[in-house]
């Protein structure tokens, strides 16, 4: 059973999903920061870095956005030249420029931005200049692929790109030309708006957590959505229907009486405390270590409590099996991107490690977030990467330890003292 639990308290929009009553994904959503990326700014480079290939452009935000010359490049391949110029030819101190936000600003760096716009709608993703059209490798079945892609080359406009969503599988031709249409009318808005707006200024805001919700995660895959605000309800089915979706009998409005909050009442908090600890139980007794650097992720798999009741292999093959299911759902929960590294229990057969390894990518396909499991290094570890968008849900909850610095660690009480620095002394010449 697949349930989308909205809390809504306090003017934050809190969003889990669950899984058969596990938390799959959670996010939210406050007024005085809502989501950047998607955001569609008209900005003005303040300084070209031709030793990076790249820019800064000022488009209002505390800290300047970035961009790189890929970004500024045409989105095609059959577009891009095969040496790249330098970006000197491309942009210009003082130029004014029409951009998007594709990552948000991650610690001391500012945004991403790009000029490869991109306008999600519910069925298809509407590329303004990308001229190509692609369809989501999560449709496997090949003449569906190759119907959508049809419909796509015959409705799109020359030099348009589309790529098909998901959720587009089985829809029919009208439903997606409905909504490239509206796609096409917000971009001409944006264009229009841009003509008359000065530097800087917002020119698209991506839609809130609400519509986002309705758009990419409301699926016929949904058992029901639970919400505790009638007015928000009635807003969920208002835009149900104007996506032509059959989904409002599946919206339900759940307020506790006591006033406790809905995520206390469904055990949603309890989920999301257990799941963000450093050491992560497994059923079975096992568990998982999950640190965090900058640029990295690494996850210790260890038996733990567990002894089995045959074989080492077997305790060894099941303990991993446990950990890649919950390894799969941890990284979409926590929303972790970047480069990830997981140490699962040695393994003796060839046959065990190719099992889990496509154990985990199955379980990856679940996650809307692209992601590759790209398979076993020398060393006997499993490497994946997932792109990295905005905050983690860690980096997004927590602030540094003051004592530690952020290591994680302080010094024990009865460890020695550092030595004493010695005291300056000044010399002065005979």
């Amino acid at each position: 059973m697949k349930q989308i639990v909205v809390q809504c308290r306090d003017g934050e929009t809190q969003v889990a999903v669950l899984e058969d009553g596990l938390l799959a994904e959670y996010y939210n959503e406050r007024p005085v920061k809502g989501q950047l990326v998607g955001n569609v700014y008209k900005g003005k480079v303040v300084n070209v870095l031709p030793g990076m290939q790249a820019a800064f452009v000022h488009i209002g935000l505390e800290k300047n956005a970035f961009i790189y010359i890929d970004d500024v490049l045409p989105a095609h391949l059959d577009q891009v030249p095969r040496v790249k110029p330098p970006i000197t030819e491309l942009l210009k101190e003082g130029q004014e420029l029409i951009v998007q936000i594709a990552k948000e600003s991650l610690g001391t760096k500012g945004a991403r931005v790009t000029t490869h716009f991109s306008l999600p709608g519910r069925w298809i993703v509407y590329m303004p200049y990308a001229d190509y059209v692609g369809v989501s490798r999560k449709i496997d079945n090949e003449a569906e692929r190759t119907r959508l892609k049809d419909i796509a080359e015959r409705i799109r406009r020359p030099g348009e790109g589309l790529i098909i969503r998901t959720v587009a599988e089985g829809e029919n031709a009208d439903a997606l030309e409905r909504d490239l249409n509206m796609l096409r009318s917000e971009w001409t808005r944006v264009l229009e708006r841009a003509e008359r707006a000065k530097v800087p200024e917002l020119l698209f805001r991506e839609p809130g957590v609400l519509e986002r919700l309705v758009r990419d995660s409301f699926t016929e895959q949904v058992d029901e959505l639970v919400i505790d605000d009638r007015d928000k309800a009635a807003e969920v089915g208002r835009l149900t229907r104007e996506m032509g979706l059959k989904l409002e009998g599946r919206i339900r409005v759940q307020r506790d009486e006591s006033g406790k909050a809905l995520h206390h009442v469904i055990g949603v908090h309890q989920q999301l405390e257990t799941a963000l600890q450093r050491k992560v139980w497994l059923k079975s007794g096992g568990y998982l270590i999950i640190d965090r650097t900058e640029a990295l992720t690494v996850i210790d798999v260890n038996t733990g409590k567990y002894t089995g009741n045959s074989s080492l292999e077997d305790t060894v093959f099941t303990t991993n099996m446990e950990a890649a299911e919950q390894i799969g759902r941890l990284l979409r929960l926590r929303d972790i991107g970047g480069i990830i590294i997981v140490d699962f229990i040695d393994m003796a057969s060839e046959r065990s490690r190719t099992a889990i390894a496509e154990h985990l990518s199955e379980i990856m396909k679940r996650d809307r977030t692209k992601s590759l499991v790209v398979g076993w290094t020398r060393l006997g570890l499993l490497e994946l990467t997932r792109k990295k968008v905005r905050e983690s849900l860690d980096e997004s909850r927590s602030i540094p330890c003051s004592h530690c610095g952020g290591s994680g660690r302080v010094v024990a009480p009865n460890a020695p003292p550092p030595p004493p620095s010695k005291p300056r002394t000044t010399h002065r010449p005979k």
